[in-house]
């Protein structure tokens, strides 16, 4: 989703631009230019670390004071779930595709300042057994070891969940079913000396502990891999070659340095690429200092966030929640991710970490009061 702000940025920056050829440009929205935006305001919001309800909606595209100059166009065809898809199962996906639609405008179940529960059709869900986790595993990744050498295979699956702490936990169950040793590589943490730490100067922030900071876009300090495994690029390296934030890859080799991969999507499939550490910032203002850490930009991605998950297209998902969904369309993006209602299953669990076939949905109504 758009940031407000950046949407007011670009305003500025194209009238600067076009005020030199001709003054009264800098008078008209974005100097003149037309400007073409996707989003979905269905889909997860901006996010506003530690931000309010207030804040997350307030810093919407359509709460700028320039949406009124927008027009709106709408796409009413869902072109993920028809794609590939006969007419004989047309019925299906329009029912399939309307229960998306009510789940992310917040149409299902009783709505309360936002949050309903909804109940989960029991076509989608993980039932009761002995390991239901390992049920949704095998549903997503079906006789792994026969697919280890496929690109395509992992290309087209996930396993979806809110937590970055239960991503890492699922990666560490299916890294241990491929075969072959593992390599860790530990990153090389760092202050950084300038005003920004003015205020800390006199506190000593060691490297043991700036190696236990982690947070969303950050590798982490410990990383772990194995050749055959599929992790996702963390920052942009290289865009002329598809290696782009969210890129995912294969391990083909791991060395002292570089680690080689084989790209699995993006404009790039079947590419080899040497993957180098890089010494990066974090984005996040959560932490009380700022510091650097030189490492791979990869994580395992059997497992991803549903944030992250957001504008890609999978034909098997494996949707884990042990713990609801905390903000707006989380529940919609995972659950419209799949490509047909076959490729989903749904595993949840109560607060009693009992298999349940019922779970929160949060949408923040007002967002869509001014579309007209």
């Amino acid at each position: 989703m758009v940031h407000r702000f950046c949407f007011e940025a670009l305003d500025r920056t194209l009238r600067d631009v076009l005020r030199f050829s001709n003054p009264s440009f800098c008078d008209n929205p974005f100097g003149g230019k037309v400007v073409v935006l996707g989003g979905d305001l269905r889909q997860i919001l901006p996010v506003i670390p530690h931000g309010s309800r207030q804040d997350i909606v307030h810093a919407t595209i359509n709460s700028s004071h320039l949406w009124p100059n927008c027009n709106l166009l709408t796409l009413t065809k869902n072109m993920r779930l028809t794609s590939g898809n006969s007419n004989q199962n047309l019925m299906e996906i329009k029912e399939f595709s309307e229960w998306l639609l009510k789940i992310g405008d917040g149409d299902l179940g009783d709505d309360v300042d936002g949050e309903s529960i909804i109940t989960i059709p029991d076509a989608l869900l993980i039932k009761e057994s002995e390991d239901p986790l390992s049920d949704l595993v095998d549903f997503v990744y079906p006789n792994m070891l026969n697919h280890i050498f496929d690109p395509a295979f992992f290309k087209e699956r996930a396993i979806l969940t809110p937590k970055l702490a239960d991503v890492a936990i699922l990666n560490e169950r299916l890294m241990s079913f491929i075969p072959g040793e593992e390599r860790t590589y530990f990153s090389s943490d760092s202050v950084l000396k300038q005003d920004g730490n003015s205020e800390l100067e006199d506190v000593e922030f060691s490297p043991e502990i700036l190696n236990t900071f982690s947070c969303s876009g950050l590798p982490d300090h410990k990383l772990t891999l194995k050749v055959n495994v599929p992790v996702m690029l963390l920052r942009n390296i290289d865009q002329s070659k598809g290696l782009c934030n969210g890129t995912r890859l294969l391990i083909s080799r791991l060395g002292n340095h570089v680690v080689e991969a084989t790209v699995i999507t993006g404009c790039n499939i079947g590419g080899t690429v040497l993957i180098p550490r890089l010494t990066v910032s974090p984005s996040s203002r959560t932490f009380p200092i700022n510091f650097q850490r030189r490492q791979f930009p990869l994580v395992v991605s059997f497992a991803m966030t549903i944030n992250k998950s957001q504008g890609q297209s999978l034909s098997h998902v494996g949707i884990y929640l042990p713990r609801p969904v905390f903000t707006h369309g989380q529940l919609y993006v995972a659950l419209s991710r799949v490509k047909s209602k076959q490729g989903l299953k749904i595993l949840i669990f109560d607060d009693n970490g009992c298999v349940a076939n019922s779970t929160y949905n949060i949408v923040y109504k007002e967002v869509f009061q001014r579309l007209v």
